[in-house]
């Protein structure tokens, strides 16, 4: 089988030096472009973090601070990257809650101003969770029939991602070969940033997701009570979170006049 597309989709894993989007660092970054007419290119590339790499993470994915000591940071492979895939839907493996969401706040770092506005994401994850609820080498297992050799490689977790979409394409008759279509069905609910701080009501609107304004439209609270807007500002949550809410208040401003 080979996926309908309209533009490419680029299936990606990250290895990094942790779970905490706003503080961690990507150590390898492993990308397969599928392009609308079947044909393939890929590249994975080892980065250094710039920061300690912690034997925990590096007993998970086999990368430690010896090995990436000489590879270029994010920042210098950043333009690479973003041009690489700023033309196409993005797909991954709990890819929605962390890869996309750290790979925001990476870019964002390198000063490369990158969003989501025109592109789509497929979590296959989510797919996997609401039709079998496994993990990724079981997931492999259950839809391949293969092992999955070296998990926890970005590059081995990117072909595992991609040929495990194909096989739930061809299991499930109800699951359309529709990027799209495959977005919303992996999309737990809609987000105005990539954290899920910020996401919309069924009117459309941007309401607070967590804390004490949870529930509350973003603009109201901003109006009401504007220092909460510089405590976010000078807290400890991810750039794209605070992109995201900046452009609310613009937005509320240039409304005024």
């Amino acid at each position: 089988m080979e996926l309908k597309l309209t533009k490419p989709l680029c299936f990606f894993d990250l290895e990094t030096t942790g779970i905490n989007v706003s503080k961690d660092r990507i150590v390898e970054i492993s990308i397969l472009k599928v392009y609308p007419n079947g044909n393939k290119e890929s590249k994975t590339l080892l980065v250094n973090p710039e920061m300690n790499i912690p034997k925990e993470a590096s007993d998970i994915h086999g990368i430690t601070n010896e090995k990436v000591a000489n590879h270029p940071t994010f920042k210098q492979l950043a333009p690479e990257v973003y041009n690489f895939i700023k033309d196409a839907d993005l797909a991954g493996f709990n890819s929605d809650r962390f890869d996309i969401p750290l790979l925001a706040e990476e870019l964002l770092r390198a000063e490369i101003d990158f969003d989501l506005k025109n592109n789509v994401t497929v979590d296959i994850q989510t797919i996997f969770f609401k039709k079998e609820q496994r993990t990724l080498s079981a997931g492999y297992q259950f839809y391949c029939n293969k092992s999955l050799e070296n998990a926890h490689s970005a590059e081995a977790d990117t072909m595992a991602t991609y040929e495990i979409l194909l096989a739930q394409l061809e299991r499930y008759p109800d699951l359309e070969n529709d990027v799209k279509k495959l977005s919303e069905f992996t999309t737990r609910r809609k987000t105005a940033d990539f954290a899920g701080f910020i996401i919309y009501n069924e009117k459309g609107e941007e309401e607070f997701g967590f804390g004490k304004h949870k529930g509350k439209l973003v603009t109201d609270v901003i109006a009401k009570e504007p220092g909460y807007f510089g405590w976010i500002q000078n807290a400890d949550f991810p750039l794209y979170t605070k992109k995201v809410l900046t452009g609310i208040k613009l937005r509320q401003l240039n409304n005024k006049f």
